[in-house]
């Protein structure tokens, strides 16, 4: 009884002791209030379909996975082990393992910042013009027009805020 006790002593005053420093209501509480705190994320994907409403709009999309850099390098060495190259192509490498699509309200005021796109339907007229502004009823018609140039080939880098959408930002692509 007496091993016993020297065994488990020890481990009660641990219980004990953690459950004094802890809360169930949690320790580390914002001082602000959640109309305040902006939950907001970032995610690249394709987008499918673009519908515009009055209040903004709605994105379908195909989330993928996007690297640059030493981290593409990385990412396609574990992918691609039997490609026969030492990296991805243009610096860049796409994982898109999941096909399923995901819808995203977008506000009124969404920022749609595009790098290439038709501007005068002539073939030769369309050259790359980085962080170009444009509306969301504008980014609606070139999903429209796709006979010189396909924005949906190209991903896009949203930013989620509240659930909304609030910025699109085209990647270019060579």
């Amino acid at each position: 009884m007496r091993k016993l006790m020297t065994v488990l002593l020890p481990i009660f005053l641990v219980v004990v002791m953690s459950s004094l420093t802890t809360s169930s209501s949690g320790a580390a509480k914002s001082d602000k209030s959640p109309d305040v705190v902006r939950e907001s994320q970032n995610l690249t994907v394709y987008i499918d379909q673009l519908e515009l409403r009055p209040d903004g709009g709605v994105l379908t999309v195909d989330p993928i996975e996007w690297y640059s850099g030493k981290e593409a390098e990385d990412v396609f060495a574990k992918m691609e082990p039997d490609a026969g190259i030492d990296g991805p192509p243009d610096g860049y490498y796409i994982v898109n393992e999941d096909d399923r699509l995901e819808r995203y309200p977008v506000a009124a005021n969404a920022q749609v910042l595009m790098q290439i796109y038709d501007h005068t339907g002539n073939p030769e007229d369309v050259d790359i013009s980085w962080n170009e502004q444009i509306s969301l009823e504008k980014l609606f018609s070139l999903f429209q027009n796709t006979g010189v140039l396909d924005v949906r080939e190209f991903p896009y880098h949203l930013t989620i805020e509240n659930g909304q959408v609030t910025s699109i930002v085209q990647q270019y692509v060579p």
